[in-house]
């Protein structure tokens, strides 16, 4: 089983990384903040402006650390890479299944349904600790929903196309967030929730998910690359210039698992309020620093908690889960494997 290694998130504009022997050192406002062993750490995010040192940059291409930098809303802007650490051959022939459509299918079929199934678990896990507090509107709303995904997740068995595939995807997540404000306990206008919007949100309920698929997104990236894959060649996500289509399709089946689940106990435990949200005059909801930094907390703690992989039935932190499902793919494009096993939440 693969260490589970640190994330450093920095997320002060002021701040500068620097090398001091084998140590990152974090400074701001002219005094070190905290310094981490460079062998501790699989990758260093900064959101807004913090910048690096030439020697600092160096190391973490030296040692595989990722290196990324993001906006302050999560919207990735950069990342180092070092040596390609990447098999050629593996990515050879995960280009060759990319572009053929009888290999394609099966990996494809296996992140929508894994996907949608989450959903749906996201969903019972609402109805089972907080379904006696709904009216009853809302809970037949979401019982009729996850009932649906669940038939969603047993189309994908008989869809022979990646194109059908993708309205299967796109059909289980017009059903997942027409009912996800029902799962939203805060009262009040301030965290109501009526669709998707990004690049940029545009409420904060929208602002807290985007934040968190980003992070999410920067650990499937890694994942795939420590692997061996190319995170720009997806199955399910088309190749654009500029998007790391696999790294998206992991986050697929991932995201109600890490993310949604997350926001969800932020918002009904009451670890966020409306004033940990800035409004901006064009209409975008940011996060603000310290908010940032409750959420990166929560989300290391997340990662820290153990389940039982349905698949290789062995205990690990969901931190690994990137890594676990990363190796999977591989595997399978190997041929290892006669399938590509979707993470299955229970």
């Amino acid at each position: 089983m693969r260490r589970m290694l640190n994330t450093i998130y920095v997320t002060r504009d002021d701040a500068w990384l620097r090398k001091d022997g084998a140590n990152l050192v974090v400074e701001a406002a002219g005094a070190e903040q905290g310094r981490v062993p460079l062998h501790m750490l699989e990758g260093v995010v900064g959101f807004g402006r913090p910048g690096a040192s030439p020697a600092l940059m160096a190391a973490c291409a030296e040692a595989g650390i990722a290196l990324s930098f993001l906006d302050p809303n999560g919207r990735f802007l950069a990342r180092l890479e070092g040596k390609r650490s990447g098999n050629v051959l593996l990515r050879r022939i995960q280009h060759r299944a990319a572009d053929d459509p009888a290999r394609a299918v099966p990996i494809v079929r296996g992140i929508v349904a894994a996907k949608a199934a989450n959903q749906r678990t996201v969903l019972q896990r609402a109805l089972r600790d907080h379904g006696a507090g709904m009216d009853v509107a809302a809970r037949e709303e979401v019982e009729g929903a996850q009932h649906r995904l669940g038939m969603i997740a047993r189309r994908t068995l008989v869809m022979a196309s990646v194109d059908d595939l993708r309205g299967l995807e796109g059909e289980a997540a017009s059903q997942y967030f027409a009912v996800f404000d029902h799962l939203i306990r805060a009262r009040g206008e301030a965290f109501r929730f009526t669709g998707r919007s990004r690049r940029p949100p545009m409420d904060r309920i929208n602002a807290l998910l985007s934040f968190l698929y980003a992070v999410l997104g920067h650990d499937c990236r890694s994942a795939l690359e420590a692997h061996g894959l190319d995170p720009q060649v997806g199955f399910l996500h088309a190749d654009r210039p500029g998007r790391a289509s696999l790294a998206l399709d992991l986050m697929e089946e991932l995201r109600p698992v890490l993310a949604d689940r997350l926001a969800l106990s932020l918002l009904n435990r009451g670890q966020l309020s409306p004033g940990d949200f800035v409004l901006e005059e064009a209409g975008a909801v940011r996060l603000t620093e310290d908010a940032r930094r409750a959420v990166l907390v929560a989300w290391q703690e997340r990662k820290r908690e153990e389940l039982r992989h349905p698949f290789l039935g062995e205990v690990a932190p969901l931190g690994l889960l990137a890594h676990l499902q990363a190796q999977l793919l591989a595997r399978h494009l190997r041929g290892d494997l006669d399938g590509y096993p979707g993470f299955l939440w229970r």
